[in-house]
């Protein structure tokens, strides 16, 4: 078959032109395939100039689709309608939905529900007054990676879930707090996990945060637990997300029959918070919040 040029019909007969109908999930396809050939960078990357440049831009889009959803999430939606307004705002600034077909996921979003833990699926699940909803999207704008995720409240929510959604994002900004050049990311796990178990909640363990900017998983592994003054010390142009996942129950989670949805074993609420972050001279810079 020959390649199609952009203002051709598209190939699957729905008679938009190609750029306006499967050209973007084309290109994504194409990403994942050579991403399979790639392995994950061995060392942490100390970001250039240019690429941070980059990622702060892919990182503002993200936020600007996060803040999108913010009037839109309400009891009546269905998850598959919350990926697909990100799907297509992502298309519509020129960028790629990261998760999309990355090692086989099947949509553009992660939509994480109650006592999922991340990871979860769009569907046909109806959001409904009292759910609490995680939303994880990572943008790729120009090949840089920006990543980060909220929580959203639906209708009238239980005090139990409102104040474990408040010290999960309370965990989050603990975190924040640590980073600086010579901190360790022990000093940013062990401020989460101390809040949160403070609180009488659990952290996950399962899964932690990771650099990010140039792939979408890259070194350093960034857990939400750990002793101060432990392990790699932050530099300068690190970029990396924090983001804790705490439960209201046990801090064990189990893989459901999809292979990535994360459930807690105990069927206990889980909540999310997350954001992309620049190690600076003088601190930190929460790239996904701008």
């Amino acid at each position: 078959m020959r390649k199609l040029s952009r203002n051709d019909p598209c190939w699957c007969g729905s008679g938009k032109k190609y750029k306006h109908c499967h050209l973007k999930q084309d290109l994504t396809l194409l990403h994942e395939r050579r991403g399979r050939g790639q392995q994950r960078p061995r060392e942490v990357i100390i970001k250039t100039e240019e690429q941070i440049a980059g990622i702060r831009e892919s990182s503002r889009l993200t936020h600007k689709i996060l803040d999108m959803l913010e009037e839109r999430i309400v009891p009546g939606i269905t998850t598959e309608q919350i990926n697909t307004w990100v799907h297509e705002a992502t298309l519509a600034a020129g960028a790629i939905p990261a998760p999309l077909n990355y090692r086989g996921y099947p949509k553009s979003v992660c939509t994480s529900l109650n006592e999922v833990v991340c990871h979860g699926i769009p569907g046909e699940r109806v959001l409904v007054s009292g759910d609490i909803l995680n939303v994880d999207v990572t943008s790729i704008l120009d090949g840089y990676y920006g990543d980060s995720s909220r929580m959203f409240l639906i209708g009238e929510v239980s005090e139990e879930a409102q104040k474990l959604v408040k010290v999960t994002r309370e965990c989050l900004y603990r975190g924040i707090k640590q980073v600086r050049p010579g901190n360790t990311l022990g000093d940013i796990g062990h401020a989460i996990q101390q809040h949160a178990e403070g609180q009488g909640y659990s952290v996950v363990r399962a899964f932690v945060g990771h650099g990010v900017g140039v792939y979408f998983h890259e070194p350093p592994d960034v857990r939400h637990y750990g002793r101060p003054h432990n392990g790699p010390v932050l530099q300068p142009n690190m970029v990396f997300t924090i983001e804790p996942m705490i439960n209201l129950g046990g801090p064990q989670v189990k893989i459901l029959e999809d292979e990535w949805t994360a459930v807690t074993t105990d069927g206990s609420l889980s909540a999310q918070w997350e954001h992309t972050l620049l190690v600076t001279a003088a601190g930190v810079e929460i790239l996904t919040d701008a």
